[in-house]
């Protein structure tokens, strides 16, 4: 069905008037303190009949009154939210950054793991398709609670090498925003060192960190190529959170083969 067809359905199904769409959003349009949100009934029956196609402010206001889906308006002229994702995935960033975790649609489901086998041993590696006993579907809108008031996700920038080959470029992390002190205590390992995400004045870095006087220090890895980057500290740089979990890519990814993920860390972050 031609965009045209399916939005005078959607009309027809109300048995509202294209004068009565007019009235209706009229209302929007002055709620909203924008003429952009108005559509006439001369226009109304012009989207009806040709190929046109509407503004954002026009096709939110339709939204609104004819009791539908934004996103599902969208798709009648091609464009999919769904798709963001994705794209955004395959135009991977050279630099660091942090990443807005949203769904665009709440009521989507997921298929997510319901319950584990309780006879799995969790304490080695294994696949989780073989820990999980039973698979359920849940709303997209939950994974926005899984306690994201206090926890952030970055991306590794591609050219980031500041910690590898600890943390590779490529890797998502989890930053728990509660943490923005930077500790100084001596760790018995690598892989102990609190790992800090740090907004600059124009991009984002991640790495080991030490703050002398009102100078902070991003610490690389011994084996990275990256040099120690120095800030005047609090006033070129902030401390976003403190990394507490990574997921990230084993090895490089070629035509359709399968990407190998690895939970490198998961550990509590410090108290603040």
């Amino acid at each position: 069905m031609r965009p045209a067809e399916r939005l005078k359905e959607l009309r027809s199904r109300l048995h509202i008037t294209t004068r009565e769409v007019a009235e209706q959003s009229q209302r929007i349009a002055k709620a909203e303190g924008s003429p952009e949100f108005y559509i006439s009934s001369a226009w109304i029956t012009k989207l009806e009949n040709t190929d046109s196609v509407p503004s954002i402010q026009k096709l939110v206001s339709l939204s609104v009154i004819y009791r539908v889906k934004f996103s599902e308006l969208l798709l009648l002229f091609g464009v999919d939210l769904e798709n963001i994702g994705k794209r955004q995935l395959e135009i991977a960033p050279q630099q660091t950054y942090l990443m807005a975790m949203e769904a665009n649609d709440p009521e989507k489901r997921i298929t997510f793991p319901a319950r584990f086998d309780q006879g799995a041993n969790l304490d080695g590696t294994n696949l989780v398709s073989r820990l999980v006993e039973q698979w359920g579907e849940v709303p997209s809108a939950v994974i926005q609670h899984l306690d994201l008031r206090h926890n952030l996700y970055g991306f590794i920038g591609l050219q980031d090498f500041t910690l590898y080959p600890l943390l590779r470029p490529g890797s998502f992390v989890q930053v728990d925003s509660r943490v923005r002190k930077i500790y100084s205590a001596r760790s018995r390992t690598e892989f102990d060192r609190p790992i800090y995400f740090l907004e600059l004045r124009a991009s984002y870095a991640c790495g080991w960190c030490e703050i002398q006087g009102n100078q902070l220090s991003l610490i690389p890895h011994p084996l990275s190529p990256s040099t120690i980057r120095r800030f005047e500290f609090p006033g070129d740089v902030e401390i976003v959170g403190q990394v507490t979990g990574v997921a990230m890519r084993l090895v490089d990814d070629e035509g359709d083969t399968d990407i190998a993920i690895a939970q490198l860390l998961k550990r509590p972050s410090r108290s603040a």
